[in-house]
């Protein structure tokens, strides 16, 4: 295999120096190489001879002329090109076949175009399929959430329960005069679990789930972003019943600002293709929006206003008896001291969003590991509190 191997390349390099020969040394060479007794002529002679009727064909190259004589048409013969400006006329004049050939340079630097622009555009196909492909957003069939593993939120979830049975049957609804709403807008602190709520949703429904951030439009390039929105949503009427979940969504739905600067003119490009989509599918059509920000009042009016947004919910901070239910699932894996309760715990953690509370009695455990102790304490807790 690697004889054969070596071969090739061998035969590669022999054939890439034939195609150079060709190409770099003059064809006059090879002339008297083969015929060494040619005759020679001059420039004046070969002129005179075109005046005469003495020559058939001419091949004007960029530094030589080739040419064949009317008696002897198989054999060529090469003089100087002077480059005359009236030489290609004068030679039609009489009668004389006139072809014209490129140089070598002139075909090498053809090719090194051809490959530049071949490159060039190579590289924009490749970098517009990376950023508007259609597999930015992926489909998620089964997020395997259900609200069981949701702690508090209670009110959210039932709220919630009648927009899945809208989206199962909104046909039925629709005899009722009820409309899906075509988005939902979850404020609320970071870790308090907005995400999580969005696939327990998607679980529950039993429907496709869409997830996307405000960084997923952010491009290099102008205009991308619009055309994410744009694919997002044509992606999302193909896979109804749908739910598209926006994390982020205060990173692109901000307030437009006509400063005119190429970052507010893209995020203002962003907001009214998001108000576009919003207007252009009709709920019946089983597709949601659900979309989470940290701050609403940063978010557009327009883009929130009722009929687009129809519902706003806030995530807040767990209250105590979602803290000590959140000890609970969290504690369920590890070993802790007697001291150690989900009340004392429940307490230490008031103000702490779900997110924290875990990377907490995480850090916790690790402590008491490296420790070589294999429960951890009260102690263990504070030190992880202060660290995070």
């Amino acid at each position: 295999m690697k004889k054969n191997k070596k071969i090739f390349q061998i035969l590669i390099i022999v054939l890439a120096l034939i195609a150079l020969a060709f190409l770099f040394i003059p064809e006059d060479f090879y002339q008297k190489i083969l015929n060494p007794e040619a005759a020679v002529y001059t420039y004046k002679e070969f002129y005179e001879m075109a005046g005469e009727n003495k020559i058939s064909s001419v091949v004007i190259k960029e530094k030589k002329i080739k040419f064949s004589l009317t008696e002897n048409p198989g054999n060529f013969y090469f003089v100087e090109n002077p480059s005359s400006p009236s030489l290609k006329e004068y030679l039609l004049l009489n009668n004389v076949s006139v072809k014209e050939e490129a140089s070598a340079e002139s075909i090498i630097s053809l090719i090194f175009d051809i490959f530049f622009y071949l490159f060039f555009f190579g590289i924009i196909i490749i970098a517009f399929r990376k950023f508007i492909s259609p597999n930015t957003f992926k489909v998620v069939h089964k997020t395997g959430v259900k609200f069981d593993d949701i702690v508090g939120m209670d009110n959210l979830k039932r709220d919630m329960k009648q927009v899945m049975q809208i989206m199962k049957a909104p046909e039925e609804y629709a005899k009722r005069g009820v409309r899906m709403p075509k988005g939902i807008l979850l404020e609320g602190e970071p870790g308090n679990g907005k995400t999580l709520f969005a696939k327990a949703l998607a679980g529950e429904a039993n429907v496709n789930f869409i997830p996307a951030k405000a960084t997923d439009f952010e491009s290099m390039f102008m205009a991308i972003g619009p055309l994410k929105v744009k694919l997002l949503f044509k992606k999302a009427r193909a896979k109804a019943p749908c739910i598209v979940f926006i994390d982020e969504f205060d990173g692109i739905g901000t307030v437009r600002n006509y400063s005119g600067t190429a970052i507010e003119t893209e995020n203002t490009r962003i907001v009214t293709a998001l108000l576009n989509e919003l207007d252009g599918f009709e709920s019946s059509k089983g597709v949601l929006v659900l979309a989470a920000t940290n701050s609403i009042h940063a978010l557009d009016p327009a883009l929130i206003r009722p009929g687009r947004f129809d519902a706003k919910f806030s995530v807040p901070y767990p209250g105590s008896e979602e803290r000590k239910a959140l000890v609970r699932m969290y504690c369920r894996k590890k070993a802790y001291d007697d001291e150690v309760s989900e009340s004392l715990l429940a307490k230490m953690f008031e103000g702490y969003s779900c997110a924290k509370i875990e990377a907490c009695l995480n850090r916790a455990a690790l402590l008491s590991s490296q420790e070589g102790r294999e429960k951890f304490n009260l102690e263990d807790v504070r030190q992880a509190c202060r660290e995070l």
